[in-house]
């Protein structure tokens, strides 16, 4: 097995994990950058010392000697030409969420890495997240029998929910519940989504940006073997912990339930100046001395073993796009205040487009 080059479009928060995680990897050869912003780039240079570093996506994409790329640019309007323009450049690549912005992108691009025989996966990252993967485990190994239903109730701080909101008009269910949306039909497969029903709630975040933004949407899902399961995910909570981020699941079986809390709030620091704090969240992760408090990293590494050992990916494109058509679906019943049935037909999807 050989290293190869990789690089990494835009190192804000998630494309700096990922350029650190690279640039420590043996698998790496050596690392390529690239970012809009040139005083990000300067402290990217300085902190992984990349091979080249470019405020322009298109070196990149031009450069024949990178084999695969992390595409972490924001806004996500940015995805689709950028993971067309290193498809079609013979590149592999990891996208960070949402595959694209209209299924017929989503489609473009899947059939486009198929052909090419490319390696190309999306990144949902509470995968490697051990308390979720123990979920998936336990309804595979039996030991809470056959699923019956789930609930997952995700809320991040409103500092965080400001800054997507104010990049993009994606929903909660796009950006936020995406990431249970996977995590439960990774959990339920082969089963499929035939049946959706959503609700918006609107409170801090209308009233502070004066948009039709919601502060939380809810999601109920009915899968083709009778199983339904509940998502809710939110981005209004007090700015009072930075990035926090608090998630609870219940996943109940035939034989018993599983209930996790990744709410963060085993690591708590009291001080005279500050009061009670939660200092860690793994949203997406922070570093910690000399290890990550998320799972970013190692679904970082994961990608880059997949293209060296030719091994297949955690998150195949397939199965974000039932996601995103899934959260598409959520969109529409929460417009309407009807449930939308699975698959979409053509009219929704030129309607939502």
């Amino acid at each position: 097995m050989d290293a190869i080059e990789v690089a990494v479009i835009g190192t804000g928060w998630c494309g700096g994990i990922r350029a650190e995680t690279l640039a420590r990897h043996p698998f790496c050869k050596a690392l390529h950058v690239a970012e809009s912003r040139p005083e990000r780039l300067a402290e990217v240079k300085a902190l992984v010392k990349p091979k080249t570093a470019t405020t322009d996506w298109h070196d990149i994409a031009n450069n024949d000697k990178i084999s695969a790329v992390y595409i972490s640019a924001t806004p996500e309007t940015t995805h689709y030409p950028m993971t067309k323009a290193c498809l079609l450049a013979g590149k592999h690549v990891f996208l960070e969420k949402p595959i694209a912005m209209t299924l017929e992108e989503a489609d473009e691009l899947i059939a486009l890495a198929r052909s090419k025989k490319l390696k190309f996966t999306i990144g949902y990252s509470q995968r490697f997240n051990p308390k979720f993967a123990y979920v998936r485990k336990a309804i595979r190994e039996g030991s809470i029998g056959t699923p019956v239903s789930a609930l997952v109730s995700r809320h991040i701080s409103r500092a965080l929910g400001t800054k997507i909101t104010g990049r993009t008009k994606l929903s909660p269910a796009a950006m936020e519940s995406t990431h249970d949306l996977d995590f439960v039909l990774w959990c339920l497969e082969p089963a499929k989504p035939v049946r959706v029903y959503s609700q918006n709630n609107y409170g801090a975040i209308k009233a502070m940006s004066g948009t039709e933004t919601p502060d939380l949407q809810w999601i109920n899902v009915t899968m083709d073997n009778g199983v339904s399961f509940v998502v809710g995910g939110g981005w209004s909570l007090p700015p009072n912990y930075p990035n926090f981020s608090t998630t609870m699941i219940e996943m109940i079986g035939t034989e018993g339930a599983v209930f996790v809390d990744d709410s963060h709030k085993d690591v708590i620091v009291r001080s005279m100046k500050d009061g009670m704090q939660l200092p860690m969240s793994s949203m997406p992760g922070e570093k910690v001395e000399h290890v990550w408090a998320g799972p970013m990293a190692a679904e970082t590494e994961h990608f880059l073993n997949a293209v060296v050992r030719d091994e297949p990916v955690m998150v195949t494109p397939e199965h974000a796009r039932m996601v995103m058509e899934l959260y598409i679906a959520a969109d529409l019943s929460a417009e309407t205040n009807l449930p939308v049935t699975l698959p979409l037909a053509r009219p929704q999807l030129a309607r939502v487009a």
